[in-house]
């Protein structure tokens, strides 16, 4: 919901400072990123929750700035998109199980499974309405302005899609409060999984009006 303007931002602040560290492969930060979600979680599934925080903010910092420094570098690719998206779903996934092997209860078990459920269904929707606005040429502005065909170059991820209520930044405040509340972290499954499937069907709304 709030990524498009927050990227612009963090865009705008964060080039000057990319700009005095020494030159850094694009997927060397890429793959850092991913060894910072690991560790969270690992500690996650230690019980250091924490200590997961920290690791888990980490890896959402590293990968707010791969693109941006790929574009910088002027070495943006198409693989470095797709790892991008690729290792940050592994780390979705792993972090919410890692959290319920910490402290099992079939209750978890079962918002675990509800929630990544939830992901599955997302995924589908946005991944091949994705493709199918790669397809059209078609990017997607944002509420006030639905969809109109526009220069592919515009956009500032590998792929498009319509915003949501959930997006990158709802994704890291609640998995922040997964780790923050553990003990609650049932409910905070179940809440997020409901917000995820709201999203799933706003783009299906979107589409309907559309794509026909």
């Amino acid at each position: 919901m709030f990524d498009d303007r927050l990227r612009r931002a963090k865009d705008r602040w964060g080039q000057p400072l990319l700009a005095r560290l020494p030159d850094i492969p694009p997927l060397a930060m890429t793959l850092a990123a991913f060894a910072a979600g690991v560790v969270a979680v690992i500690l996650a599934a230690w019980s250091a929750y924490l200590w997961a925080l920290g690791f888990w903010s980490l890896n959402r910092l590293l990968d707010a700035f791969d693109g941006l420094l790929a574009r910088m570098q002027n070495q943006e690719s198409d693989l470095g998109g797709y790892l991008d998206i690729l290792l940050d779903f592994a780390i979705y996934a792993a972090l919410p199980v890692a959290l319920v092997v910490s402290a099992p209860t079939e209750t978890r078990y079962l918002a675990l499974a509800l929630m990544l459920a939830a992901f599955y269904v997302n995924g589908a929707s946005w991944m091949y309405l994705a493709a199918i606005l790669e397809k059209r040429g078609a990017q997607p502005m944002n509420d006030a302005q639905p969809a109109r065909d526009v220069a592919a170059p515009r956009n500032m991820t590998t792929v498009v899609m319509p915003a949501g209520l959930v997006g990158a930044v709802e994704t890291f405040i609640a998995y922040c409060a997964f780790l923050i509340w553990p003990e609650a972290m049932a409910w905070l499954f179940a809440g997020f999984a409901a917000m995820v499937l709201f999203t799933t069907g706003q783009r299906l709304v979107w589409a309907v009006r559309v794509l026909r």
